[in-house]
């Protein structure tokens, strides 16, 4: 029989006022309200603003790069870490220093405090890009293919950094149960991130002999498996994170009732370099490959072993966008 992730009583979630943390502490408090979870521990390195603030949540200054978050962890007394903390979209000015030291020495610093407090089980939003983007991905990604993050997208190369790290701790640590959740790129009725904004163009960038295809996992989703990590009926391990199929960016393009600019791969390139020398494109020629070789996930072992069937397919995922936008006022459709 194999071995399932104890129940969760006391969860601490770092990253916790980001998109994915509010979601997770909203339905972490309903758990709460209902008496299934004894503790929901909120902590982000900003404070959370009163207003949005949910009865009987606690809420925490920390930050993961802290050299007392031992001892913050051993006052707040969680058996449950979600860990969340990252550096999804740098801000501007921000160095690439200063998202290693939060995406991995942040990382190693919450792996060392669940350990010296005794956390039983960590639960860690990875992504697919961890695969990284390369010519030679399988056109279907499964959990044990290597992590080959790129190490000219800092957030690629730092998820597989922190993956790796993670592998080294369930040799070193068994005894932290880790779930790990590779998630694909994230649609919601709120969402707005670099995929969505390349959507919002009145043509699409495709690249030519390329079919750039993209997985989705609805927001709602991502929230239903952590919740599921931390139910005491789901077992540990690493995991993709997506809704079934995938859609080429032509098919996107068809859905958005839009066409596609189809440029070839060196042309492409030189006017990104171009545009980001000048300082008209926030994209550099090193983005090519990030929209060229899209890591595709496979979700077999999410439903079969780990026990979560994701509401949405990829294909339901891109519908429920397009119509949250519309009914938004902020349509995505030509």
């Amino acid at each position: 029989m194999n071995l399932l992730a104890p129940a969760a009583r006391r969860v601490l979630v770092t990253g916790a006022d980001g998109f994915v943390g509010r979601s997770v502490i909203a339905a972490l408090a309903q758990q709460q309200s209902e008496g299934r979870i004894e503790a929901v521990l909120a902590c982000d390195v900003r404070a959370v603003p009163q207003e949005r603030q949910l009865p009987g949540v606690h809420y925490a200054l920390l930050d993961v790069r802290a050299p007392d978050l031992t001892v913050q962890f051993q006052q707040l007394r969680p058996d449950t870490v979600v860990h969340l903390a990252s550096i999804v979209t740098p801000g501007k000015g921000m160095t690439r220093a200063f998202e290693y030291s939060v995406d991995v020495e942040g990382s190693r610093n919450v792996l060392a405090a669940c350990i010296a407090s005794g956390v039983r089980h960590i639960v860690v939003s990875s992504s697919g890009a961890a695969y990284g983007y390369h010519a030679d991905n399988a056109p279907w990604l499964t959990e044990d293919m290597p992590l080959r993050g790129n190490p000219v997208f800092a957030y690629s190369d730092h998820k597989r950094l922190v993956e790796e790290m993670l592998a080294a701790h369930r040799q070193s640590h068994p005894q932290l149960l880790q779930t790990v959740l590779r998630i694909g790129t994230i649609l919601g009725e709120r969402v707005d991130n670099q995929i969505t904004a390349l959507f919002e163009k009145p043509r699409l960038i495709a690249i030519r002999g390329s079919d750039s295809p993209f997985v989705f996992i609805w927001d709602e989703d991502v929230t239903g498996a952590m919740l599921h990590a931390l139910s005491g009926r789901a077992e540990p391990g690493c995991y993709n994170l997506a809704g079934d199929g995938a859609l080429t960016l032509h098919e996107i393009a068809a859905r958005l009732g839009k066409r596609t600019t189809n440029f070839p791969a060196g042309l492409l390139k030189a006017l990104l370099a171009i545009g980001s020398r000048l300082g008209i494109s926030r994209y550099g020629p090193e983005q090519l490959d990030f929209l060229r070789y899209r890591p595709v996930l496979l979700n077999t072992a999410l439903k079969e072993r780990f026990g979560y069937t994701p509401k949405y397919t990829s294909s339901q995922a891109l519908d429920a966008f397009i119509a949250a936008r519309a009914a938004q006022g902020r349509p995505v459709t030509a």
